[in-house]
């Protein structure tokens, strides 16, 4: 078809069926539209029919209205009922005049729950006038009259904005649109209803992504965040205002005070109720142009993330709906999660959570779960007493996961386990874990694993008949995570770790037999935890025949050795069995000190494993039979004393724990290890001198007539401890200064902090020494022998000038003595200078 060919164009509309509306006081006109396009002589060219809706609210419909009359009120008005149809329409009304109203729904029971807010509804647009499109062109012209028309004419344009199938056509004329922002740009501040409608409108084309164009094309994402600055001053401002009139109210008897403060009661109760009409449209608004991250960032930078927060305090739960779930949206970007954290964000949720409104609930609880990601903001939960609260929410199906994911966050901070036994929390998680299928949430077990890391929770939990419960559930089903937990509950000393006795037995069959590995490496786990005093581990070696399995575990080149974290566990249970000296024996005579050894050559980088092997070098230390073996026929103190300097802090603690007992019980050792303390403690400051000296000699015009050696020449000055005990030589000659502790520890009389040496380490060592526990010690400054200190322990340069008592210099630059207190010859020689 020609353009030039139409000439006509004939509209026909046929009324429809009249339903009405599931949620508002309105009923529902459906009718079928169909648009010919005639030609020069009359004939239909082309024909398109469509299928429309009118919605007509009756917000006046009051249990005391007059059906009839308003029945007749609606078909005068709307010319697409015909009047055959005042029966239906008054039935209608009736129904809906008796129709309880739709109320929040409560949280209790399994519901569907919204993904997004709610589109919003608005009084305004309640005019009796029925818009037309092809009467857009008056619409747009009422925009240029008094505020009472512009409300009016805004009105119209909203009605055909709110049908989506309206949009295009009121997109292409740009004249509409301009005049639209024309007007929301001038007279935004002078009347609520029509910047409402206006932004309403743009909000009608923000919902289609191929809209956001025009919308910011006239900068509307700005102006809104404009408006909402300004409402938000205007309602601190009305609120200062009202509780001024409520205090004057109080403290007055006059009627006429108390009728004032109520009177302005309802009236700030009318302008929130429109203001927050105006804040919903404005915030969905910008929520939409938000898919934009760009966009997002300028609302950010204009502080959208302080006005959100702000507009927590309202009590509008549609309100509070859009406002947490943009926030919501924001909260994934970290600048964001700082600024809502600094506008103490959490003491908002305190009236929040919970509420009777579900959805607006479950939106506040993905928020939570959003911000629990920080630490800091963790602990304010705690603060601000959340936790009972979100702990009470598990009883509710819709929000049990989402609660479960917050907890398992709060729960991964050590110092907030402890708060969980002030809750009902332990007994709700295990219950919900017993009675669960065979593969619970994974939200679930992860809680409870870390739960069962503290040992106040670990002990509520195995109250009763509760680790038998879980442990005749993990080998029920074979579920490694739930033998983590219970991993976790035998790490904890105490009256717990005494109730796996009974399941020795099944645990050492789970790790030699089972074919799950994970499994297995957790019943390992706990085996290695059972650090029980009463415990006869030879008795379970013996039974289980355990020490080749050890071996085979432990050589590095065997077929059948493990993974790593097989081998780690099977250390740990070395070290656990050989609290008991018949197991140390045992394990000793069977080689596995070698095979330790070789594992510590192979997996040398590995913190981890170094640690525990020192520590079951430790271990046997303690025990006489086994002491003997590691210091006479292995090289294991040769490898603590490479160890002894490790960057690890861990290792080198445990490390020299081990190497104190081996210093006091065999000689030739302890001065291997007292040489090479004093080779670490003194090779910084050697250094240093030899390379000073070296420079000294360098310098041609230094002592020209004398030629001096290099005194550290050819001597290995660190192969010579003894030169660090001055004149207390003989008492390291005949072994009183075993040299186990470096020299400036000891005192010229062989004693070590006013104690004698070795206190706290004699004979009954087994019984009262702890792993890891050392003696503090009290460093003075050296006095004489050795280096020569300040009183802060600084090293002082062995070449400065002799000083006087002063502190003044007793020489000037030439080496000329500017004092009477000039030392004699011997003293000058005392200084290492000499004399020339």
């Amino acid at each position: 078809m020609q353009a030039e060919d139409a000439r006509y164009l004939k509209r026909k509309v046929k009324g429809g069926t009249i339903d009405i509306h599931p949620t508002e006081k309105a009923l529902v006109v459906n009718y079928e539209l169909e648009a010919t396009i005639l030609g020069e002589l009359g004939d239909p060219m082309l024909g398109e029919r469509k299928e429309c809706q009118k919605i007509i609210r009756v917000k006046s419909l009051n249990p005391n209205s007059d059906l009839s009359s308003l029945a007749k009120e609606i078909i005068d008005k709307c010319k697409l009922i015909h009047p055959s149809k005042l029966p239906e329409v008054e039935q209608l009304l009736y129904y809906l005049q008796n129709r309880k109203e739709s109320e929040p729904t409560k949280a209790s029971g399994k519901t569907q729950l919204q993904e997004k807010p709610e589109v919003p509804t608005y009084d305004a647009t309640e005019i009796d006038e029925v818009a037309n499109i092809n009467d857009v062109d008056d619409y747009m012209e009422l925009l240029y009259e008094d505020v009472p028309e512009k409300i009016r004419g805004s009105a119209l344009i909203l009605q055909l904005a709110r049908n989506p199938d309206n949009l295009e056509e009121l997109f292409q004329n740009e004249t509409v649109v301009g005049a639209l922002a024309r007007v929301l740009r001038e007279d935004w501040k002078k009347n609520t209803e029509l910047a409402t409608n206006i932004v309403y409108i743009f909000f009608c084309f923000s919902s289609f992504t191929q809209f956001h164009g025009v919308i910011l094309h006239f900068k509307i994402g700005a102006l809104c965040m404009n408006v909402v600055e300004h409402e938000l001053k205007k309602y601190d401002m009305w609120n200062e205002e009202l509780q001024r009139k409520r205090k004057a109210a109080e403290g007055e008897k006059d009627k006429r005070t108390k009728e004032d403060f109520e009177k302005s009661l309802q009236k700030y109760d009318g302008l929130v109720k429109k203001q927050e009409q105006l804040l919903r449209v404005a915030f969905y608004l910008l929520l939409n142009l938000a898919e934009d991250l760009k966009v997002e960032m300028k609302m950010r930078n204009k502080n959208v993330v302080k006005m959100l927060v702000k507009s927590m305090e309202r009590d509008n739960f549609e309100l509070l709906i859009l406002v947490v779930s943009f926030l919501k949206k924001l909260s994934i970007f970290i600048e964001n999660k700082q600024e809502m954290a600094q506008m103490n964000i959490m003491e908002r949720f305190v009236k929040i959570v919970p509420c009777e409104h579900e959805d607006l609930l479950n939106i506040t609880l993905r928020l939570l779960l959003n911000l629990s990601f920080d630490a800091d903001l963790r602990s304010k939960m705690i603060k601000f007493g959340l936790l009972p609260k979100l702990v009470g929410l598990l009883n509710n199906e819709n929000h049990r996961l989402i609660v479960l994911c917050i907890l398992y966050h709060i729960s991964m901070d050590d110092k907030s386990k402890s708060m969980f036994t002030y809750t009902d929390c332990i007994p709700m998680v295990m219950k919900m874990f017993l009675e669960s299928p065979e593969n619970p949430d994974l939200e679930l077990l992860a809680l409870c694993i870390n739960l069962a890391a503290n040992k106040r929770t670990a002990q509520i939990i195995c109250e009763g008949s509760g680790l038998k419960m879980l442990m005749k559930r993990a080998f029920k089903f074979k579920d490694p995570l739930l033998m983590k937990m219970i991993r976790n509950i035998s790490q904890h000393d105490g009256p717990t770790k005494n109730l796996f006795i009974d399941y020795i037995s099944d645990l050492a069959e789970a790790t030699l037999n089972c074919d799950d590995e994970e499994f297995a490496l957790e019943a390992l786990g706990i085996l290695g935890n059972l650090t029980i005093p009463d415990l006869d581990y030879e008795l379970i070696l013996r039974e289980y025949n355990l020490v080749p399995w050890i071996k085979e575990r432990l050589m590095p080149d065997s077929s059948r050795s493990a993974e790593d974290d097989i081998v780690l566990q099977v250390i740990i249970l070395v070290g656990t069995v050989c609290n008991d000296d018949a197991c140390a024996k045992m394990l000793a005579e069977s080689n596995i000190i070698q095979c330790l050894i070789e594992l510590l050559n192979a997996k040398q980088e590995d913190d981890e494993m170094v640690c525990q092997i020192v520590y079951v070098f430790y271990q046997m230390i303690f025990h006489e039979s086994t002491r003997e073996v590691i210091i006479k026929d292995t090289q294991a103190p040769a490898y603590l004393i490479d160890l002894m300097h490790d960057k690890n802090a861990e290792i080198r603690k445990v490390c020299d724990n081990t190497l104190d007992i081996i210093a006091e019980f065999d000689e030739e050792w302890a001065k291997k290890i007292q040489l090479e303390k004093f080779r670490w403690h003194n090779s910084q400051w050697l250094e240093m001198v030899e390379t000073r000296q070296m420079e000294d000699m360098a310098d041609p015009y230094m002592y020209p007539e004398d030629e001096y050696d290099p005194y550290l020449q050819d001597a290995d000055i660190l192969d010579r401890p003894d030169l660090f005990y001055g004149g207390n030589k003989d008492a390291y000659d005949n072994g009183i200064m075993d040299g186990h502790l470096t020299p400036e520890y000891i005192d010229e009389n062989g004693m070590y902090d006013g104690k004698p040496y070795g206190y706290g380490y004699g004979p009954d060592v087994d019984d009262a020494y702890e792993p890891y526990a050392r003696p503090e010690s009290h460093m003075g400054f050296v006095m004489e022998g050795g280096q020569a200190t300040d009183e802060y322990g600084n090293l002082l340069d062995p070449y400065s000038q002799p000083m006087d008592k002063y502190g003044h210099p007793m020489m000037d630059e030439y080496g000329r003595y500017i004092s009477n207190d000039a030392p004699d010859e011997e003293d000058y020689n005392q200084y290492g200078y000499g004399m020339r």
